[in-house]
């Protein structure tokens, strides 16, 4: 029997945990806490809301098509604002806006691979990534990450072979919250350099990273268009997630073989996702450092509850996860579901996130903290303490 590309992967893992709460109850004195989705609930400042409204209103243009690769002032105001971030240097012709940062993995994907190609993508993986690969007849050839949730490049050596195209990153990542130090990605850089594939760097979360400075030197390299295929996304930034604005930066050339799969995609990016995040480049500055601060106050918090729950670990924690191994018996893909029945709590079992002959996913669970205060962080703790199967 024929199997379709589809079938050939897994259900989306966020829409088929949300099946888990259907037609449950929580009562009013113990409400759902949902740390299933690494997005935020609020909407957009009001300012930039504002920004939108009077887009959509004013301009005519707004609502028509535009270019394939995205608005020619976003590209520009991104390529200024990455050369700055990561004091390297960036062009408007290396930046492409897409609809989304998953549209710009699979854009990259689709422009980098054939039949049957590999990509190394490290384990727990972002498995929206995982069911791309999948569906695009490419093979995803795991690579478990050891000590510290970090993936080992010479570990990665030994699985390029002549079908590999790429190697992708995710940092800070989704689903450990880990931040690579900036030396093991310039080593993963110089891996890729050597075996002339790519380097895919996804950098979803870099707004809430909680070091200072140039979070790795990747942009400082010579030429590093030839090698690096950057991912950004303004959603988790400016709260922009229904409006479907990220980027791809790498090499014009590069970029016009995505402008293929981008033009019978989507056609063009949203416009007024476009206009918004253009506006928060040039005026959120202030607000998203505060947005960050309230992150990373929040992931003080949970490094600061772990210690009562005695038999977890926290694997790792950073951007908008924590990453738990549990003490208990069952599987995490048993627990979880149990969770929202015991504890009034969804999240993610790290079987999502790992090769089913992995046996470590079934250890885990992956906690998306970033609706959660400290109120609601605390009784996170609380509730789980209190757990008793």
């Amino acid at each position: 029997s024929s199997s379709t590309r589809t079938a050939s992967t897994f259900a989306p893992p966020v829409m088929e945990a949300r099946r888990w709460i259907e037609g449950i109850r929580f009562p009013e004195d113990r409400p759902l806490i949902n740390v299933s989705q690494a997005a935020p609930v609020d909407p957009p400042p009001q300012a930039l809301r504002q920004v939108m409204a009077d887009v959509a209103l004013r301009r005519d243009d707004a609502h028509l098509y535009g270019p394939v690769l995205g608005n020619p002032d976003l590209r520009e105001a991104l390529a200024v604002e990455t050369a700055a971030h990561y004091a390297g240097s960036v062009n408007a012709t290396q930046v492409a806006i897409t609809s989304g940062c998953n549209q710009a993995f699979s854009a990259a994907i689709a422009a980098l691979c054939g039949e049957e190609d590999e990509v190394i993508l490290p384990t727990p993986w972002y498995f929206n990534h995982k069911m791309w690969l999948d569906m695009s007849g490419v093979k995803a050839v795991p690579l478990k990450c050891g000590e510290g949730m970090m993936p080992d490049p010479q570990r990665a050596e030994r699985l390029i072979t002549h079908k590999t195209r790429a190697i992708a990153l995710v940092t800070p990542n989704n689903p450990t919250g880990v931040e690579y130090p900036d030396h093991l990605v310039l080593a993963f850089f110089e891996l890729a350099q050597k075996y002339g594939i790519h380097l895919i760097v996804d950098e979803t979360y870099r707004d809430f990273d909680s070091r200072i400075g140039t979070p790795h030197a990747l942009f400082q390299q010579k030429d590093w268009e030839q090698t690096l295929v950057h991912l950004y996304s303004f959603s988790k930034a400016y709260r922009l997630t229904g409006h479907r604005v990220g980027a791809i930066i790498t090499d014009a050339a590069l970029l016009s073989e995505t402008e293929k799969f981008l033009d019978t995609v989507a056609i063009c990016p949203s416009q007024l996702g476009q206009h918004a995040a253009l506006w928060g480049i040039n005026n959120l500055k202030q607000w998203l450092s505060g947005e960050r601060h309230e992150i990373l106050a929040r992931r003080a918090a949970i490094a600061e509850g772990m210690p009562q729950l005695s038999g977890w670990r926290l694997l790792g924690l950073g951007a908008y996860f924590a990453y738990l191994e549990h003490p208990l018996e069952m599987s995490s893909a048993d627990l979880a579901p149990k969770l929202v029945e015991e504890a009034g709590i969804l999240c993610l079992p790290g079987t999502m996130f790992c090769p089913k002959d992995d046996p470590s996913g079934a250890k885990q669970l992956r906690i998306a903290f970033a609706n959660l205060d400290a109120d609601g962080i605390d009784m996170l703790f609380k509730r789980l303490t209190a757990l008793s199967f």
